[in-house]
């Protein structure tokens, strides 16, 4: 019960978090999420550095997983969003917006993946 707390929580943070920087920055470009995208990005390169810290350490602890990675993380990106956009850019026609973004976000979110964490070397 304690876990399922623990990812509502972070859930709910995350979420609110996520919705504040779309509403500020997707509107910036008629045809492009900014936020959605960063939102991605931030969240794969969160959860590089958590996981990779964790397996650097050896130590797994379960309570914060529970809070950062399944229940922040999971609130704070957007694939489901993702999808949706994607949809609507490919329904407006708008074929260089879409695959400057499905090809962005996969590439520079495996790449913030990577980089979280190759960053735990360091501490």
């Amino acid at each position: 019960m304690k876990q399922l707390l623990l990812v509502i929580l972070g859930g709910g943070i995350g979420s609110g978090l996520r919705y504040l920087i779309g509403q500020y920055l997707n509107p910036v470009f008629s045809n492009f999420y900014l936020g959605t995208f960063l939102v991605n990005i931030l969240g794969c390169l969160l959860i590089g550095l958590l996981l990779g810290a964790a397996l650097r350490s050896g130590v797994s602890n379960p309570t914060q997983s529970a809070l950062l990675v399944t229940g922040f993380c999971g609130g704070f990106t957007t694939f489901s969003t993702f999808g949706l956009e994607q949809f609507l850019l490919l329904r407006q026609g708008s074929f260089l917006p879409f695959l400057t973004y499905s090809l962005g976000s996969l590439a520079v979110g495996i790449a913030a993946v990577a980089l979280g964490f190759w960053l735990t070397r360091f501490f």
